[in-house]
């Protein structure tokens, strides 16, 4: 496995001639908003920052400043496994691997867990129901069951009720293979799972001898605001899922982690399914070296965002409200005396500060860890100006 300089790198990737081929005129309309290229941008979108091909470059670079790592080899070796390993630490699990994407991570956890039985028990608006294109019926003939229709999550008497009803509902007995558990739940605004129902989801399910997998793309945003260690979590399933984009700033990737049994399917499955890639270290590299603060970030940043919060809901026309049971996003409300499109394009142009387009007067702010690139009081600042300048 070849190991990374910092010496090449840059020379490679053509990032350094950024600069000269830039036009002058983006650098005067920088300079006329009191910014230039690599300013600070807080953004309340995303869980995490989105970085672009010079700013995923110059971040690799700072990476390789500090230690070279060594490429991998189809997923074996160097900063992969590495990865793996802090993985295995993280999760508490005997084992990690590398993936292309969650939707792999998810569909080949449910489908090793569930063995020969059909039947998988989710919530009716999870990824693995809404977003993974029918994979579970249509590659794995895995028949989905949705619970929770107009909820963030089903409880333990919910599930026990649908499994008993399967007996006078069913003619075959195919068997129930898995229960998968989003958490935190994307399509409703984020809110969790509590804790104490999955413990007793969990307890029930391992008294029945149904396997358990966590789809936990977010996880560490559940750990965040709940205060619960992602290691206490990912203990009352067999597999969990984590992705590796959503704020821990690779461009793609996921992490399956489960008991070796488990993980030990899956080089083959990943294989035969078309997700065995030469070289996976672009992504790794960047999440592992995230990876290792983020839980100390991703706190920080929540502590910073109530701060700000709170002075927000003292100037007049502005109120922020966390969602009952959820993480990361608040919804932002907009007196309608106040110039909504305005307040968004003076946080932009003059603060470097993004929220999205507001609908009537509405959006909603999703913190994250560029909230930490400005103090509180610029952001406090930067808001109370911004509103001045829309309400006039």
């Amino acid at each position: 496995m070849l190991s990374l300089h910092r010496r090449n790198f840059l020379k490679l990737s053509g990032l350094t001639v950024l600069p000269g081929i830039m036009p002058a005129q983006f650098f005067q309309a920088a300079r006329s908003n009191g910014f230039l290229p690599g300013e600070p941008v807080v953004k309340f979108f995303y869980d995490g920052d989105i970085l672009d091909p010079a700013g995923y470059l110059t971040e690799l670079q700072k990476i390789l400043d500090r230690a070279a790592f060594k490429q991998d080899y189809y997923g074996q070796g160097g900063v992969v496994a590495a990865l793996e390993k802090k993985f295995e630490e993280v999760t508490g699990k005997e084992k990690a691997i590398f993936m292309p994407s969650g939707t792999m991570a998810n569909q080949l956890a449910i489908a090793v867990l569930s063995a020969e039985k059909t039947k998988v028990f989710v919530q009716d608006n999870s990824h693995v129901y809404r977003d993974e294109a029918d994979a579970a019926q249509s590659v794995f003939q895995k028949r989905l069951m949705p619970l929770a229709k107009t909820g963030a999550y089903f409880t333990a008497d919910q599930l026990q009720k649908a499994v008993a009803a399967l007996d006078s509902e069913e003619v075959f007995k195919s068997g129930i293979g898995a229960v998968s558990i989003e958490n935190p739940v994307r399509r409703a605004d984020g809110k969790m799972v509590p804790l104490e129902e999955i413990k007793a989801i969990s307890a029930w399910c391992r008294s029945q001898d149904i396997s358990l997998h966590l789809d936990g793309a977010r996880i560490h945003m559940a750990a965040a605001w709940s205060g619960i260690p992602v290691k206490e979590y990912a203990s009352h399933f067999d597999t969990v899922y984590i992705s590796l984009y959503k704020y821990l700033g690779a461009s793609a990737g996921a992490i399956l982690c489960g008991d070796k049994k488990v993980i030990d399917k899956m080089p083959h499955l990943i294989k035969i399914h078309g997700g065995n890639m030469f070289g996976n270290w672009l992504n790794a590299a960047m999440a592992l070296d995230r990876l290792n603060n983020i839980d100390e970030r991703l706190g920080q940043a929540k502590q910073r965002a109530e701060i700000l919060f709170a002075a927000l809901n003292k100037m007049t026309g502005l109120t922020v409200s966390h969602i009952p049971g959820g993480t990361n996003i608040y919804l932002f409300s907009i007196a309608r005396e106040v110039d909504a499109r305005k307040l968004q394009q003076e946080l932009n142009t003059r603060y470097n500060i993004r929220i999205a387009p507001p609908a009537n007067n509405q959006l909603r702010l999703t913190v994250n860890d560029t909230i930490l690139l400005r103090d509180t009081t610029y952001l406090v600042e930067a808001f109370r100006s911004s509103l001045r300048h829309a309400s006039s």
